[in-house]
């Protein structure tokens, strides 16, 4: 049995989800990276073999480059563990609206499996915990290296974030430009999406919401 049929197996009796954008770290044994990494290696030499692509000078080593390429990268998200985010007391009882932003997003769409690029946007008012500037982009980069809908995603970010600092009031934007939309059907290169969420005193309070969108605006959110 393979380690992927195994973890299928082992996921489904204890009924965890291991869709495309679910973290799985939890239940990888010693190991297994490196035997899926494998297992995937030689799935894109059979596909490449479907398409009638010969391994020449040119894609002789691309199966094993697109299965770490895969692992390690683009879809680290999914087997990696969440980035140390270490909370701190908010020992000043800070209670005004700070940003963070624009944070690079890079995510692959779970529809057509090709890049989806863009910037995130975090608007934070702080709760008893607050973290450094640098894990808001380590949680960004770990939310978004996995299959993502957009739509899903910036909800996923929120909760990470959330889970990490509690905040009072929280908001996160992302705008992005969907390959899927750009390099086929169609063809549309001047097209991008934004997707929001709004927490507690950012969802709740006109005058916080307000304030965070002019201070993205003047970061460089705006029209496209």
């Amino acid at each position: 049995m393979s380690v992927s049929e195994r973890l299928v197996r082992e996921l489904a009796s204890i009924r965890a989800p291991f869709s495309a954008n679910d973290n799985i770290a939890p239940y990888l044994r010693d190991g297994d990276l490196e035997a899926i990494q494998a297992e995937a290696e030689q799935h894109v030499r059979a596909l490449l073999r479907s398409l009638v692509i010969d391994t020449d000078h040119n894609t002789t080593d691309t199966p094993a480059r697109v299965a770490r390429m895969l692992v390690q990268e683009a879809f680290a998200g999914r087997y990696q563990h969440p980035p140390m985010a270490t909370a701190f007391p908010n020992v000043r009882e800070l209670d005004e609206l700070y940003t963070v932003g624009p944070v690079t997003v890079r995510s692959t769409c779970a529809h057509h499996l090709v890049p989806i690029m863009g910037e995130a946007w975090i608007g934070v008012i702080p709760g008893a915990r607050v973290i450094g500037l640098s894990k808001f982009a380590r949680l960004t980069r770990w939310v978004m290296a996995r299959p993502q809908m957009q739509e899903e995603a910036v909800v996923q970010l929120a909760d990470a974030i959330e889970q990490a600092i509690e905040p009072q009031g929280l908001g996160v934007v992302i705008r992005a430009t969907h390959m899927c939309m750009v390099t086929r059907g169609v063809c549309d290169h001047a097209s991008s999406m934004t997707t929001s969420v709004m927490r507690g005193a950012l969802r709740d309070n006109h005058a916080a919401r307000d304030e965070f969108l002019r201070l993205i605006g003047a970061q460089g959110f705006g029209p496209c």
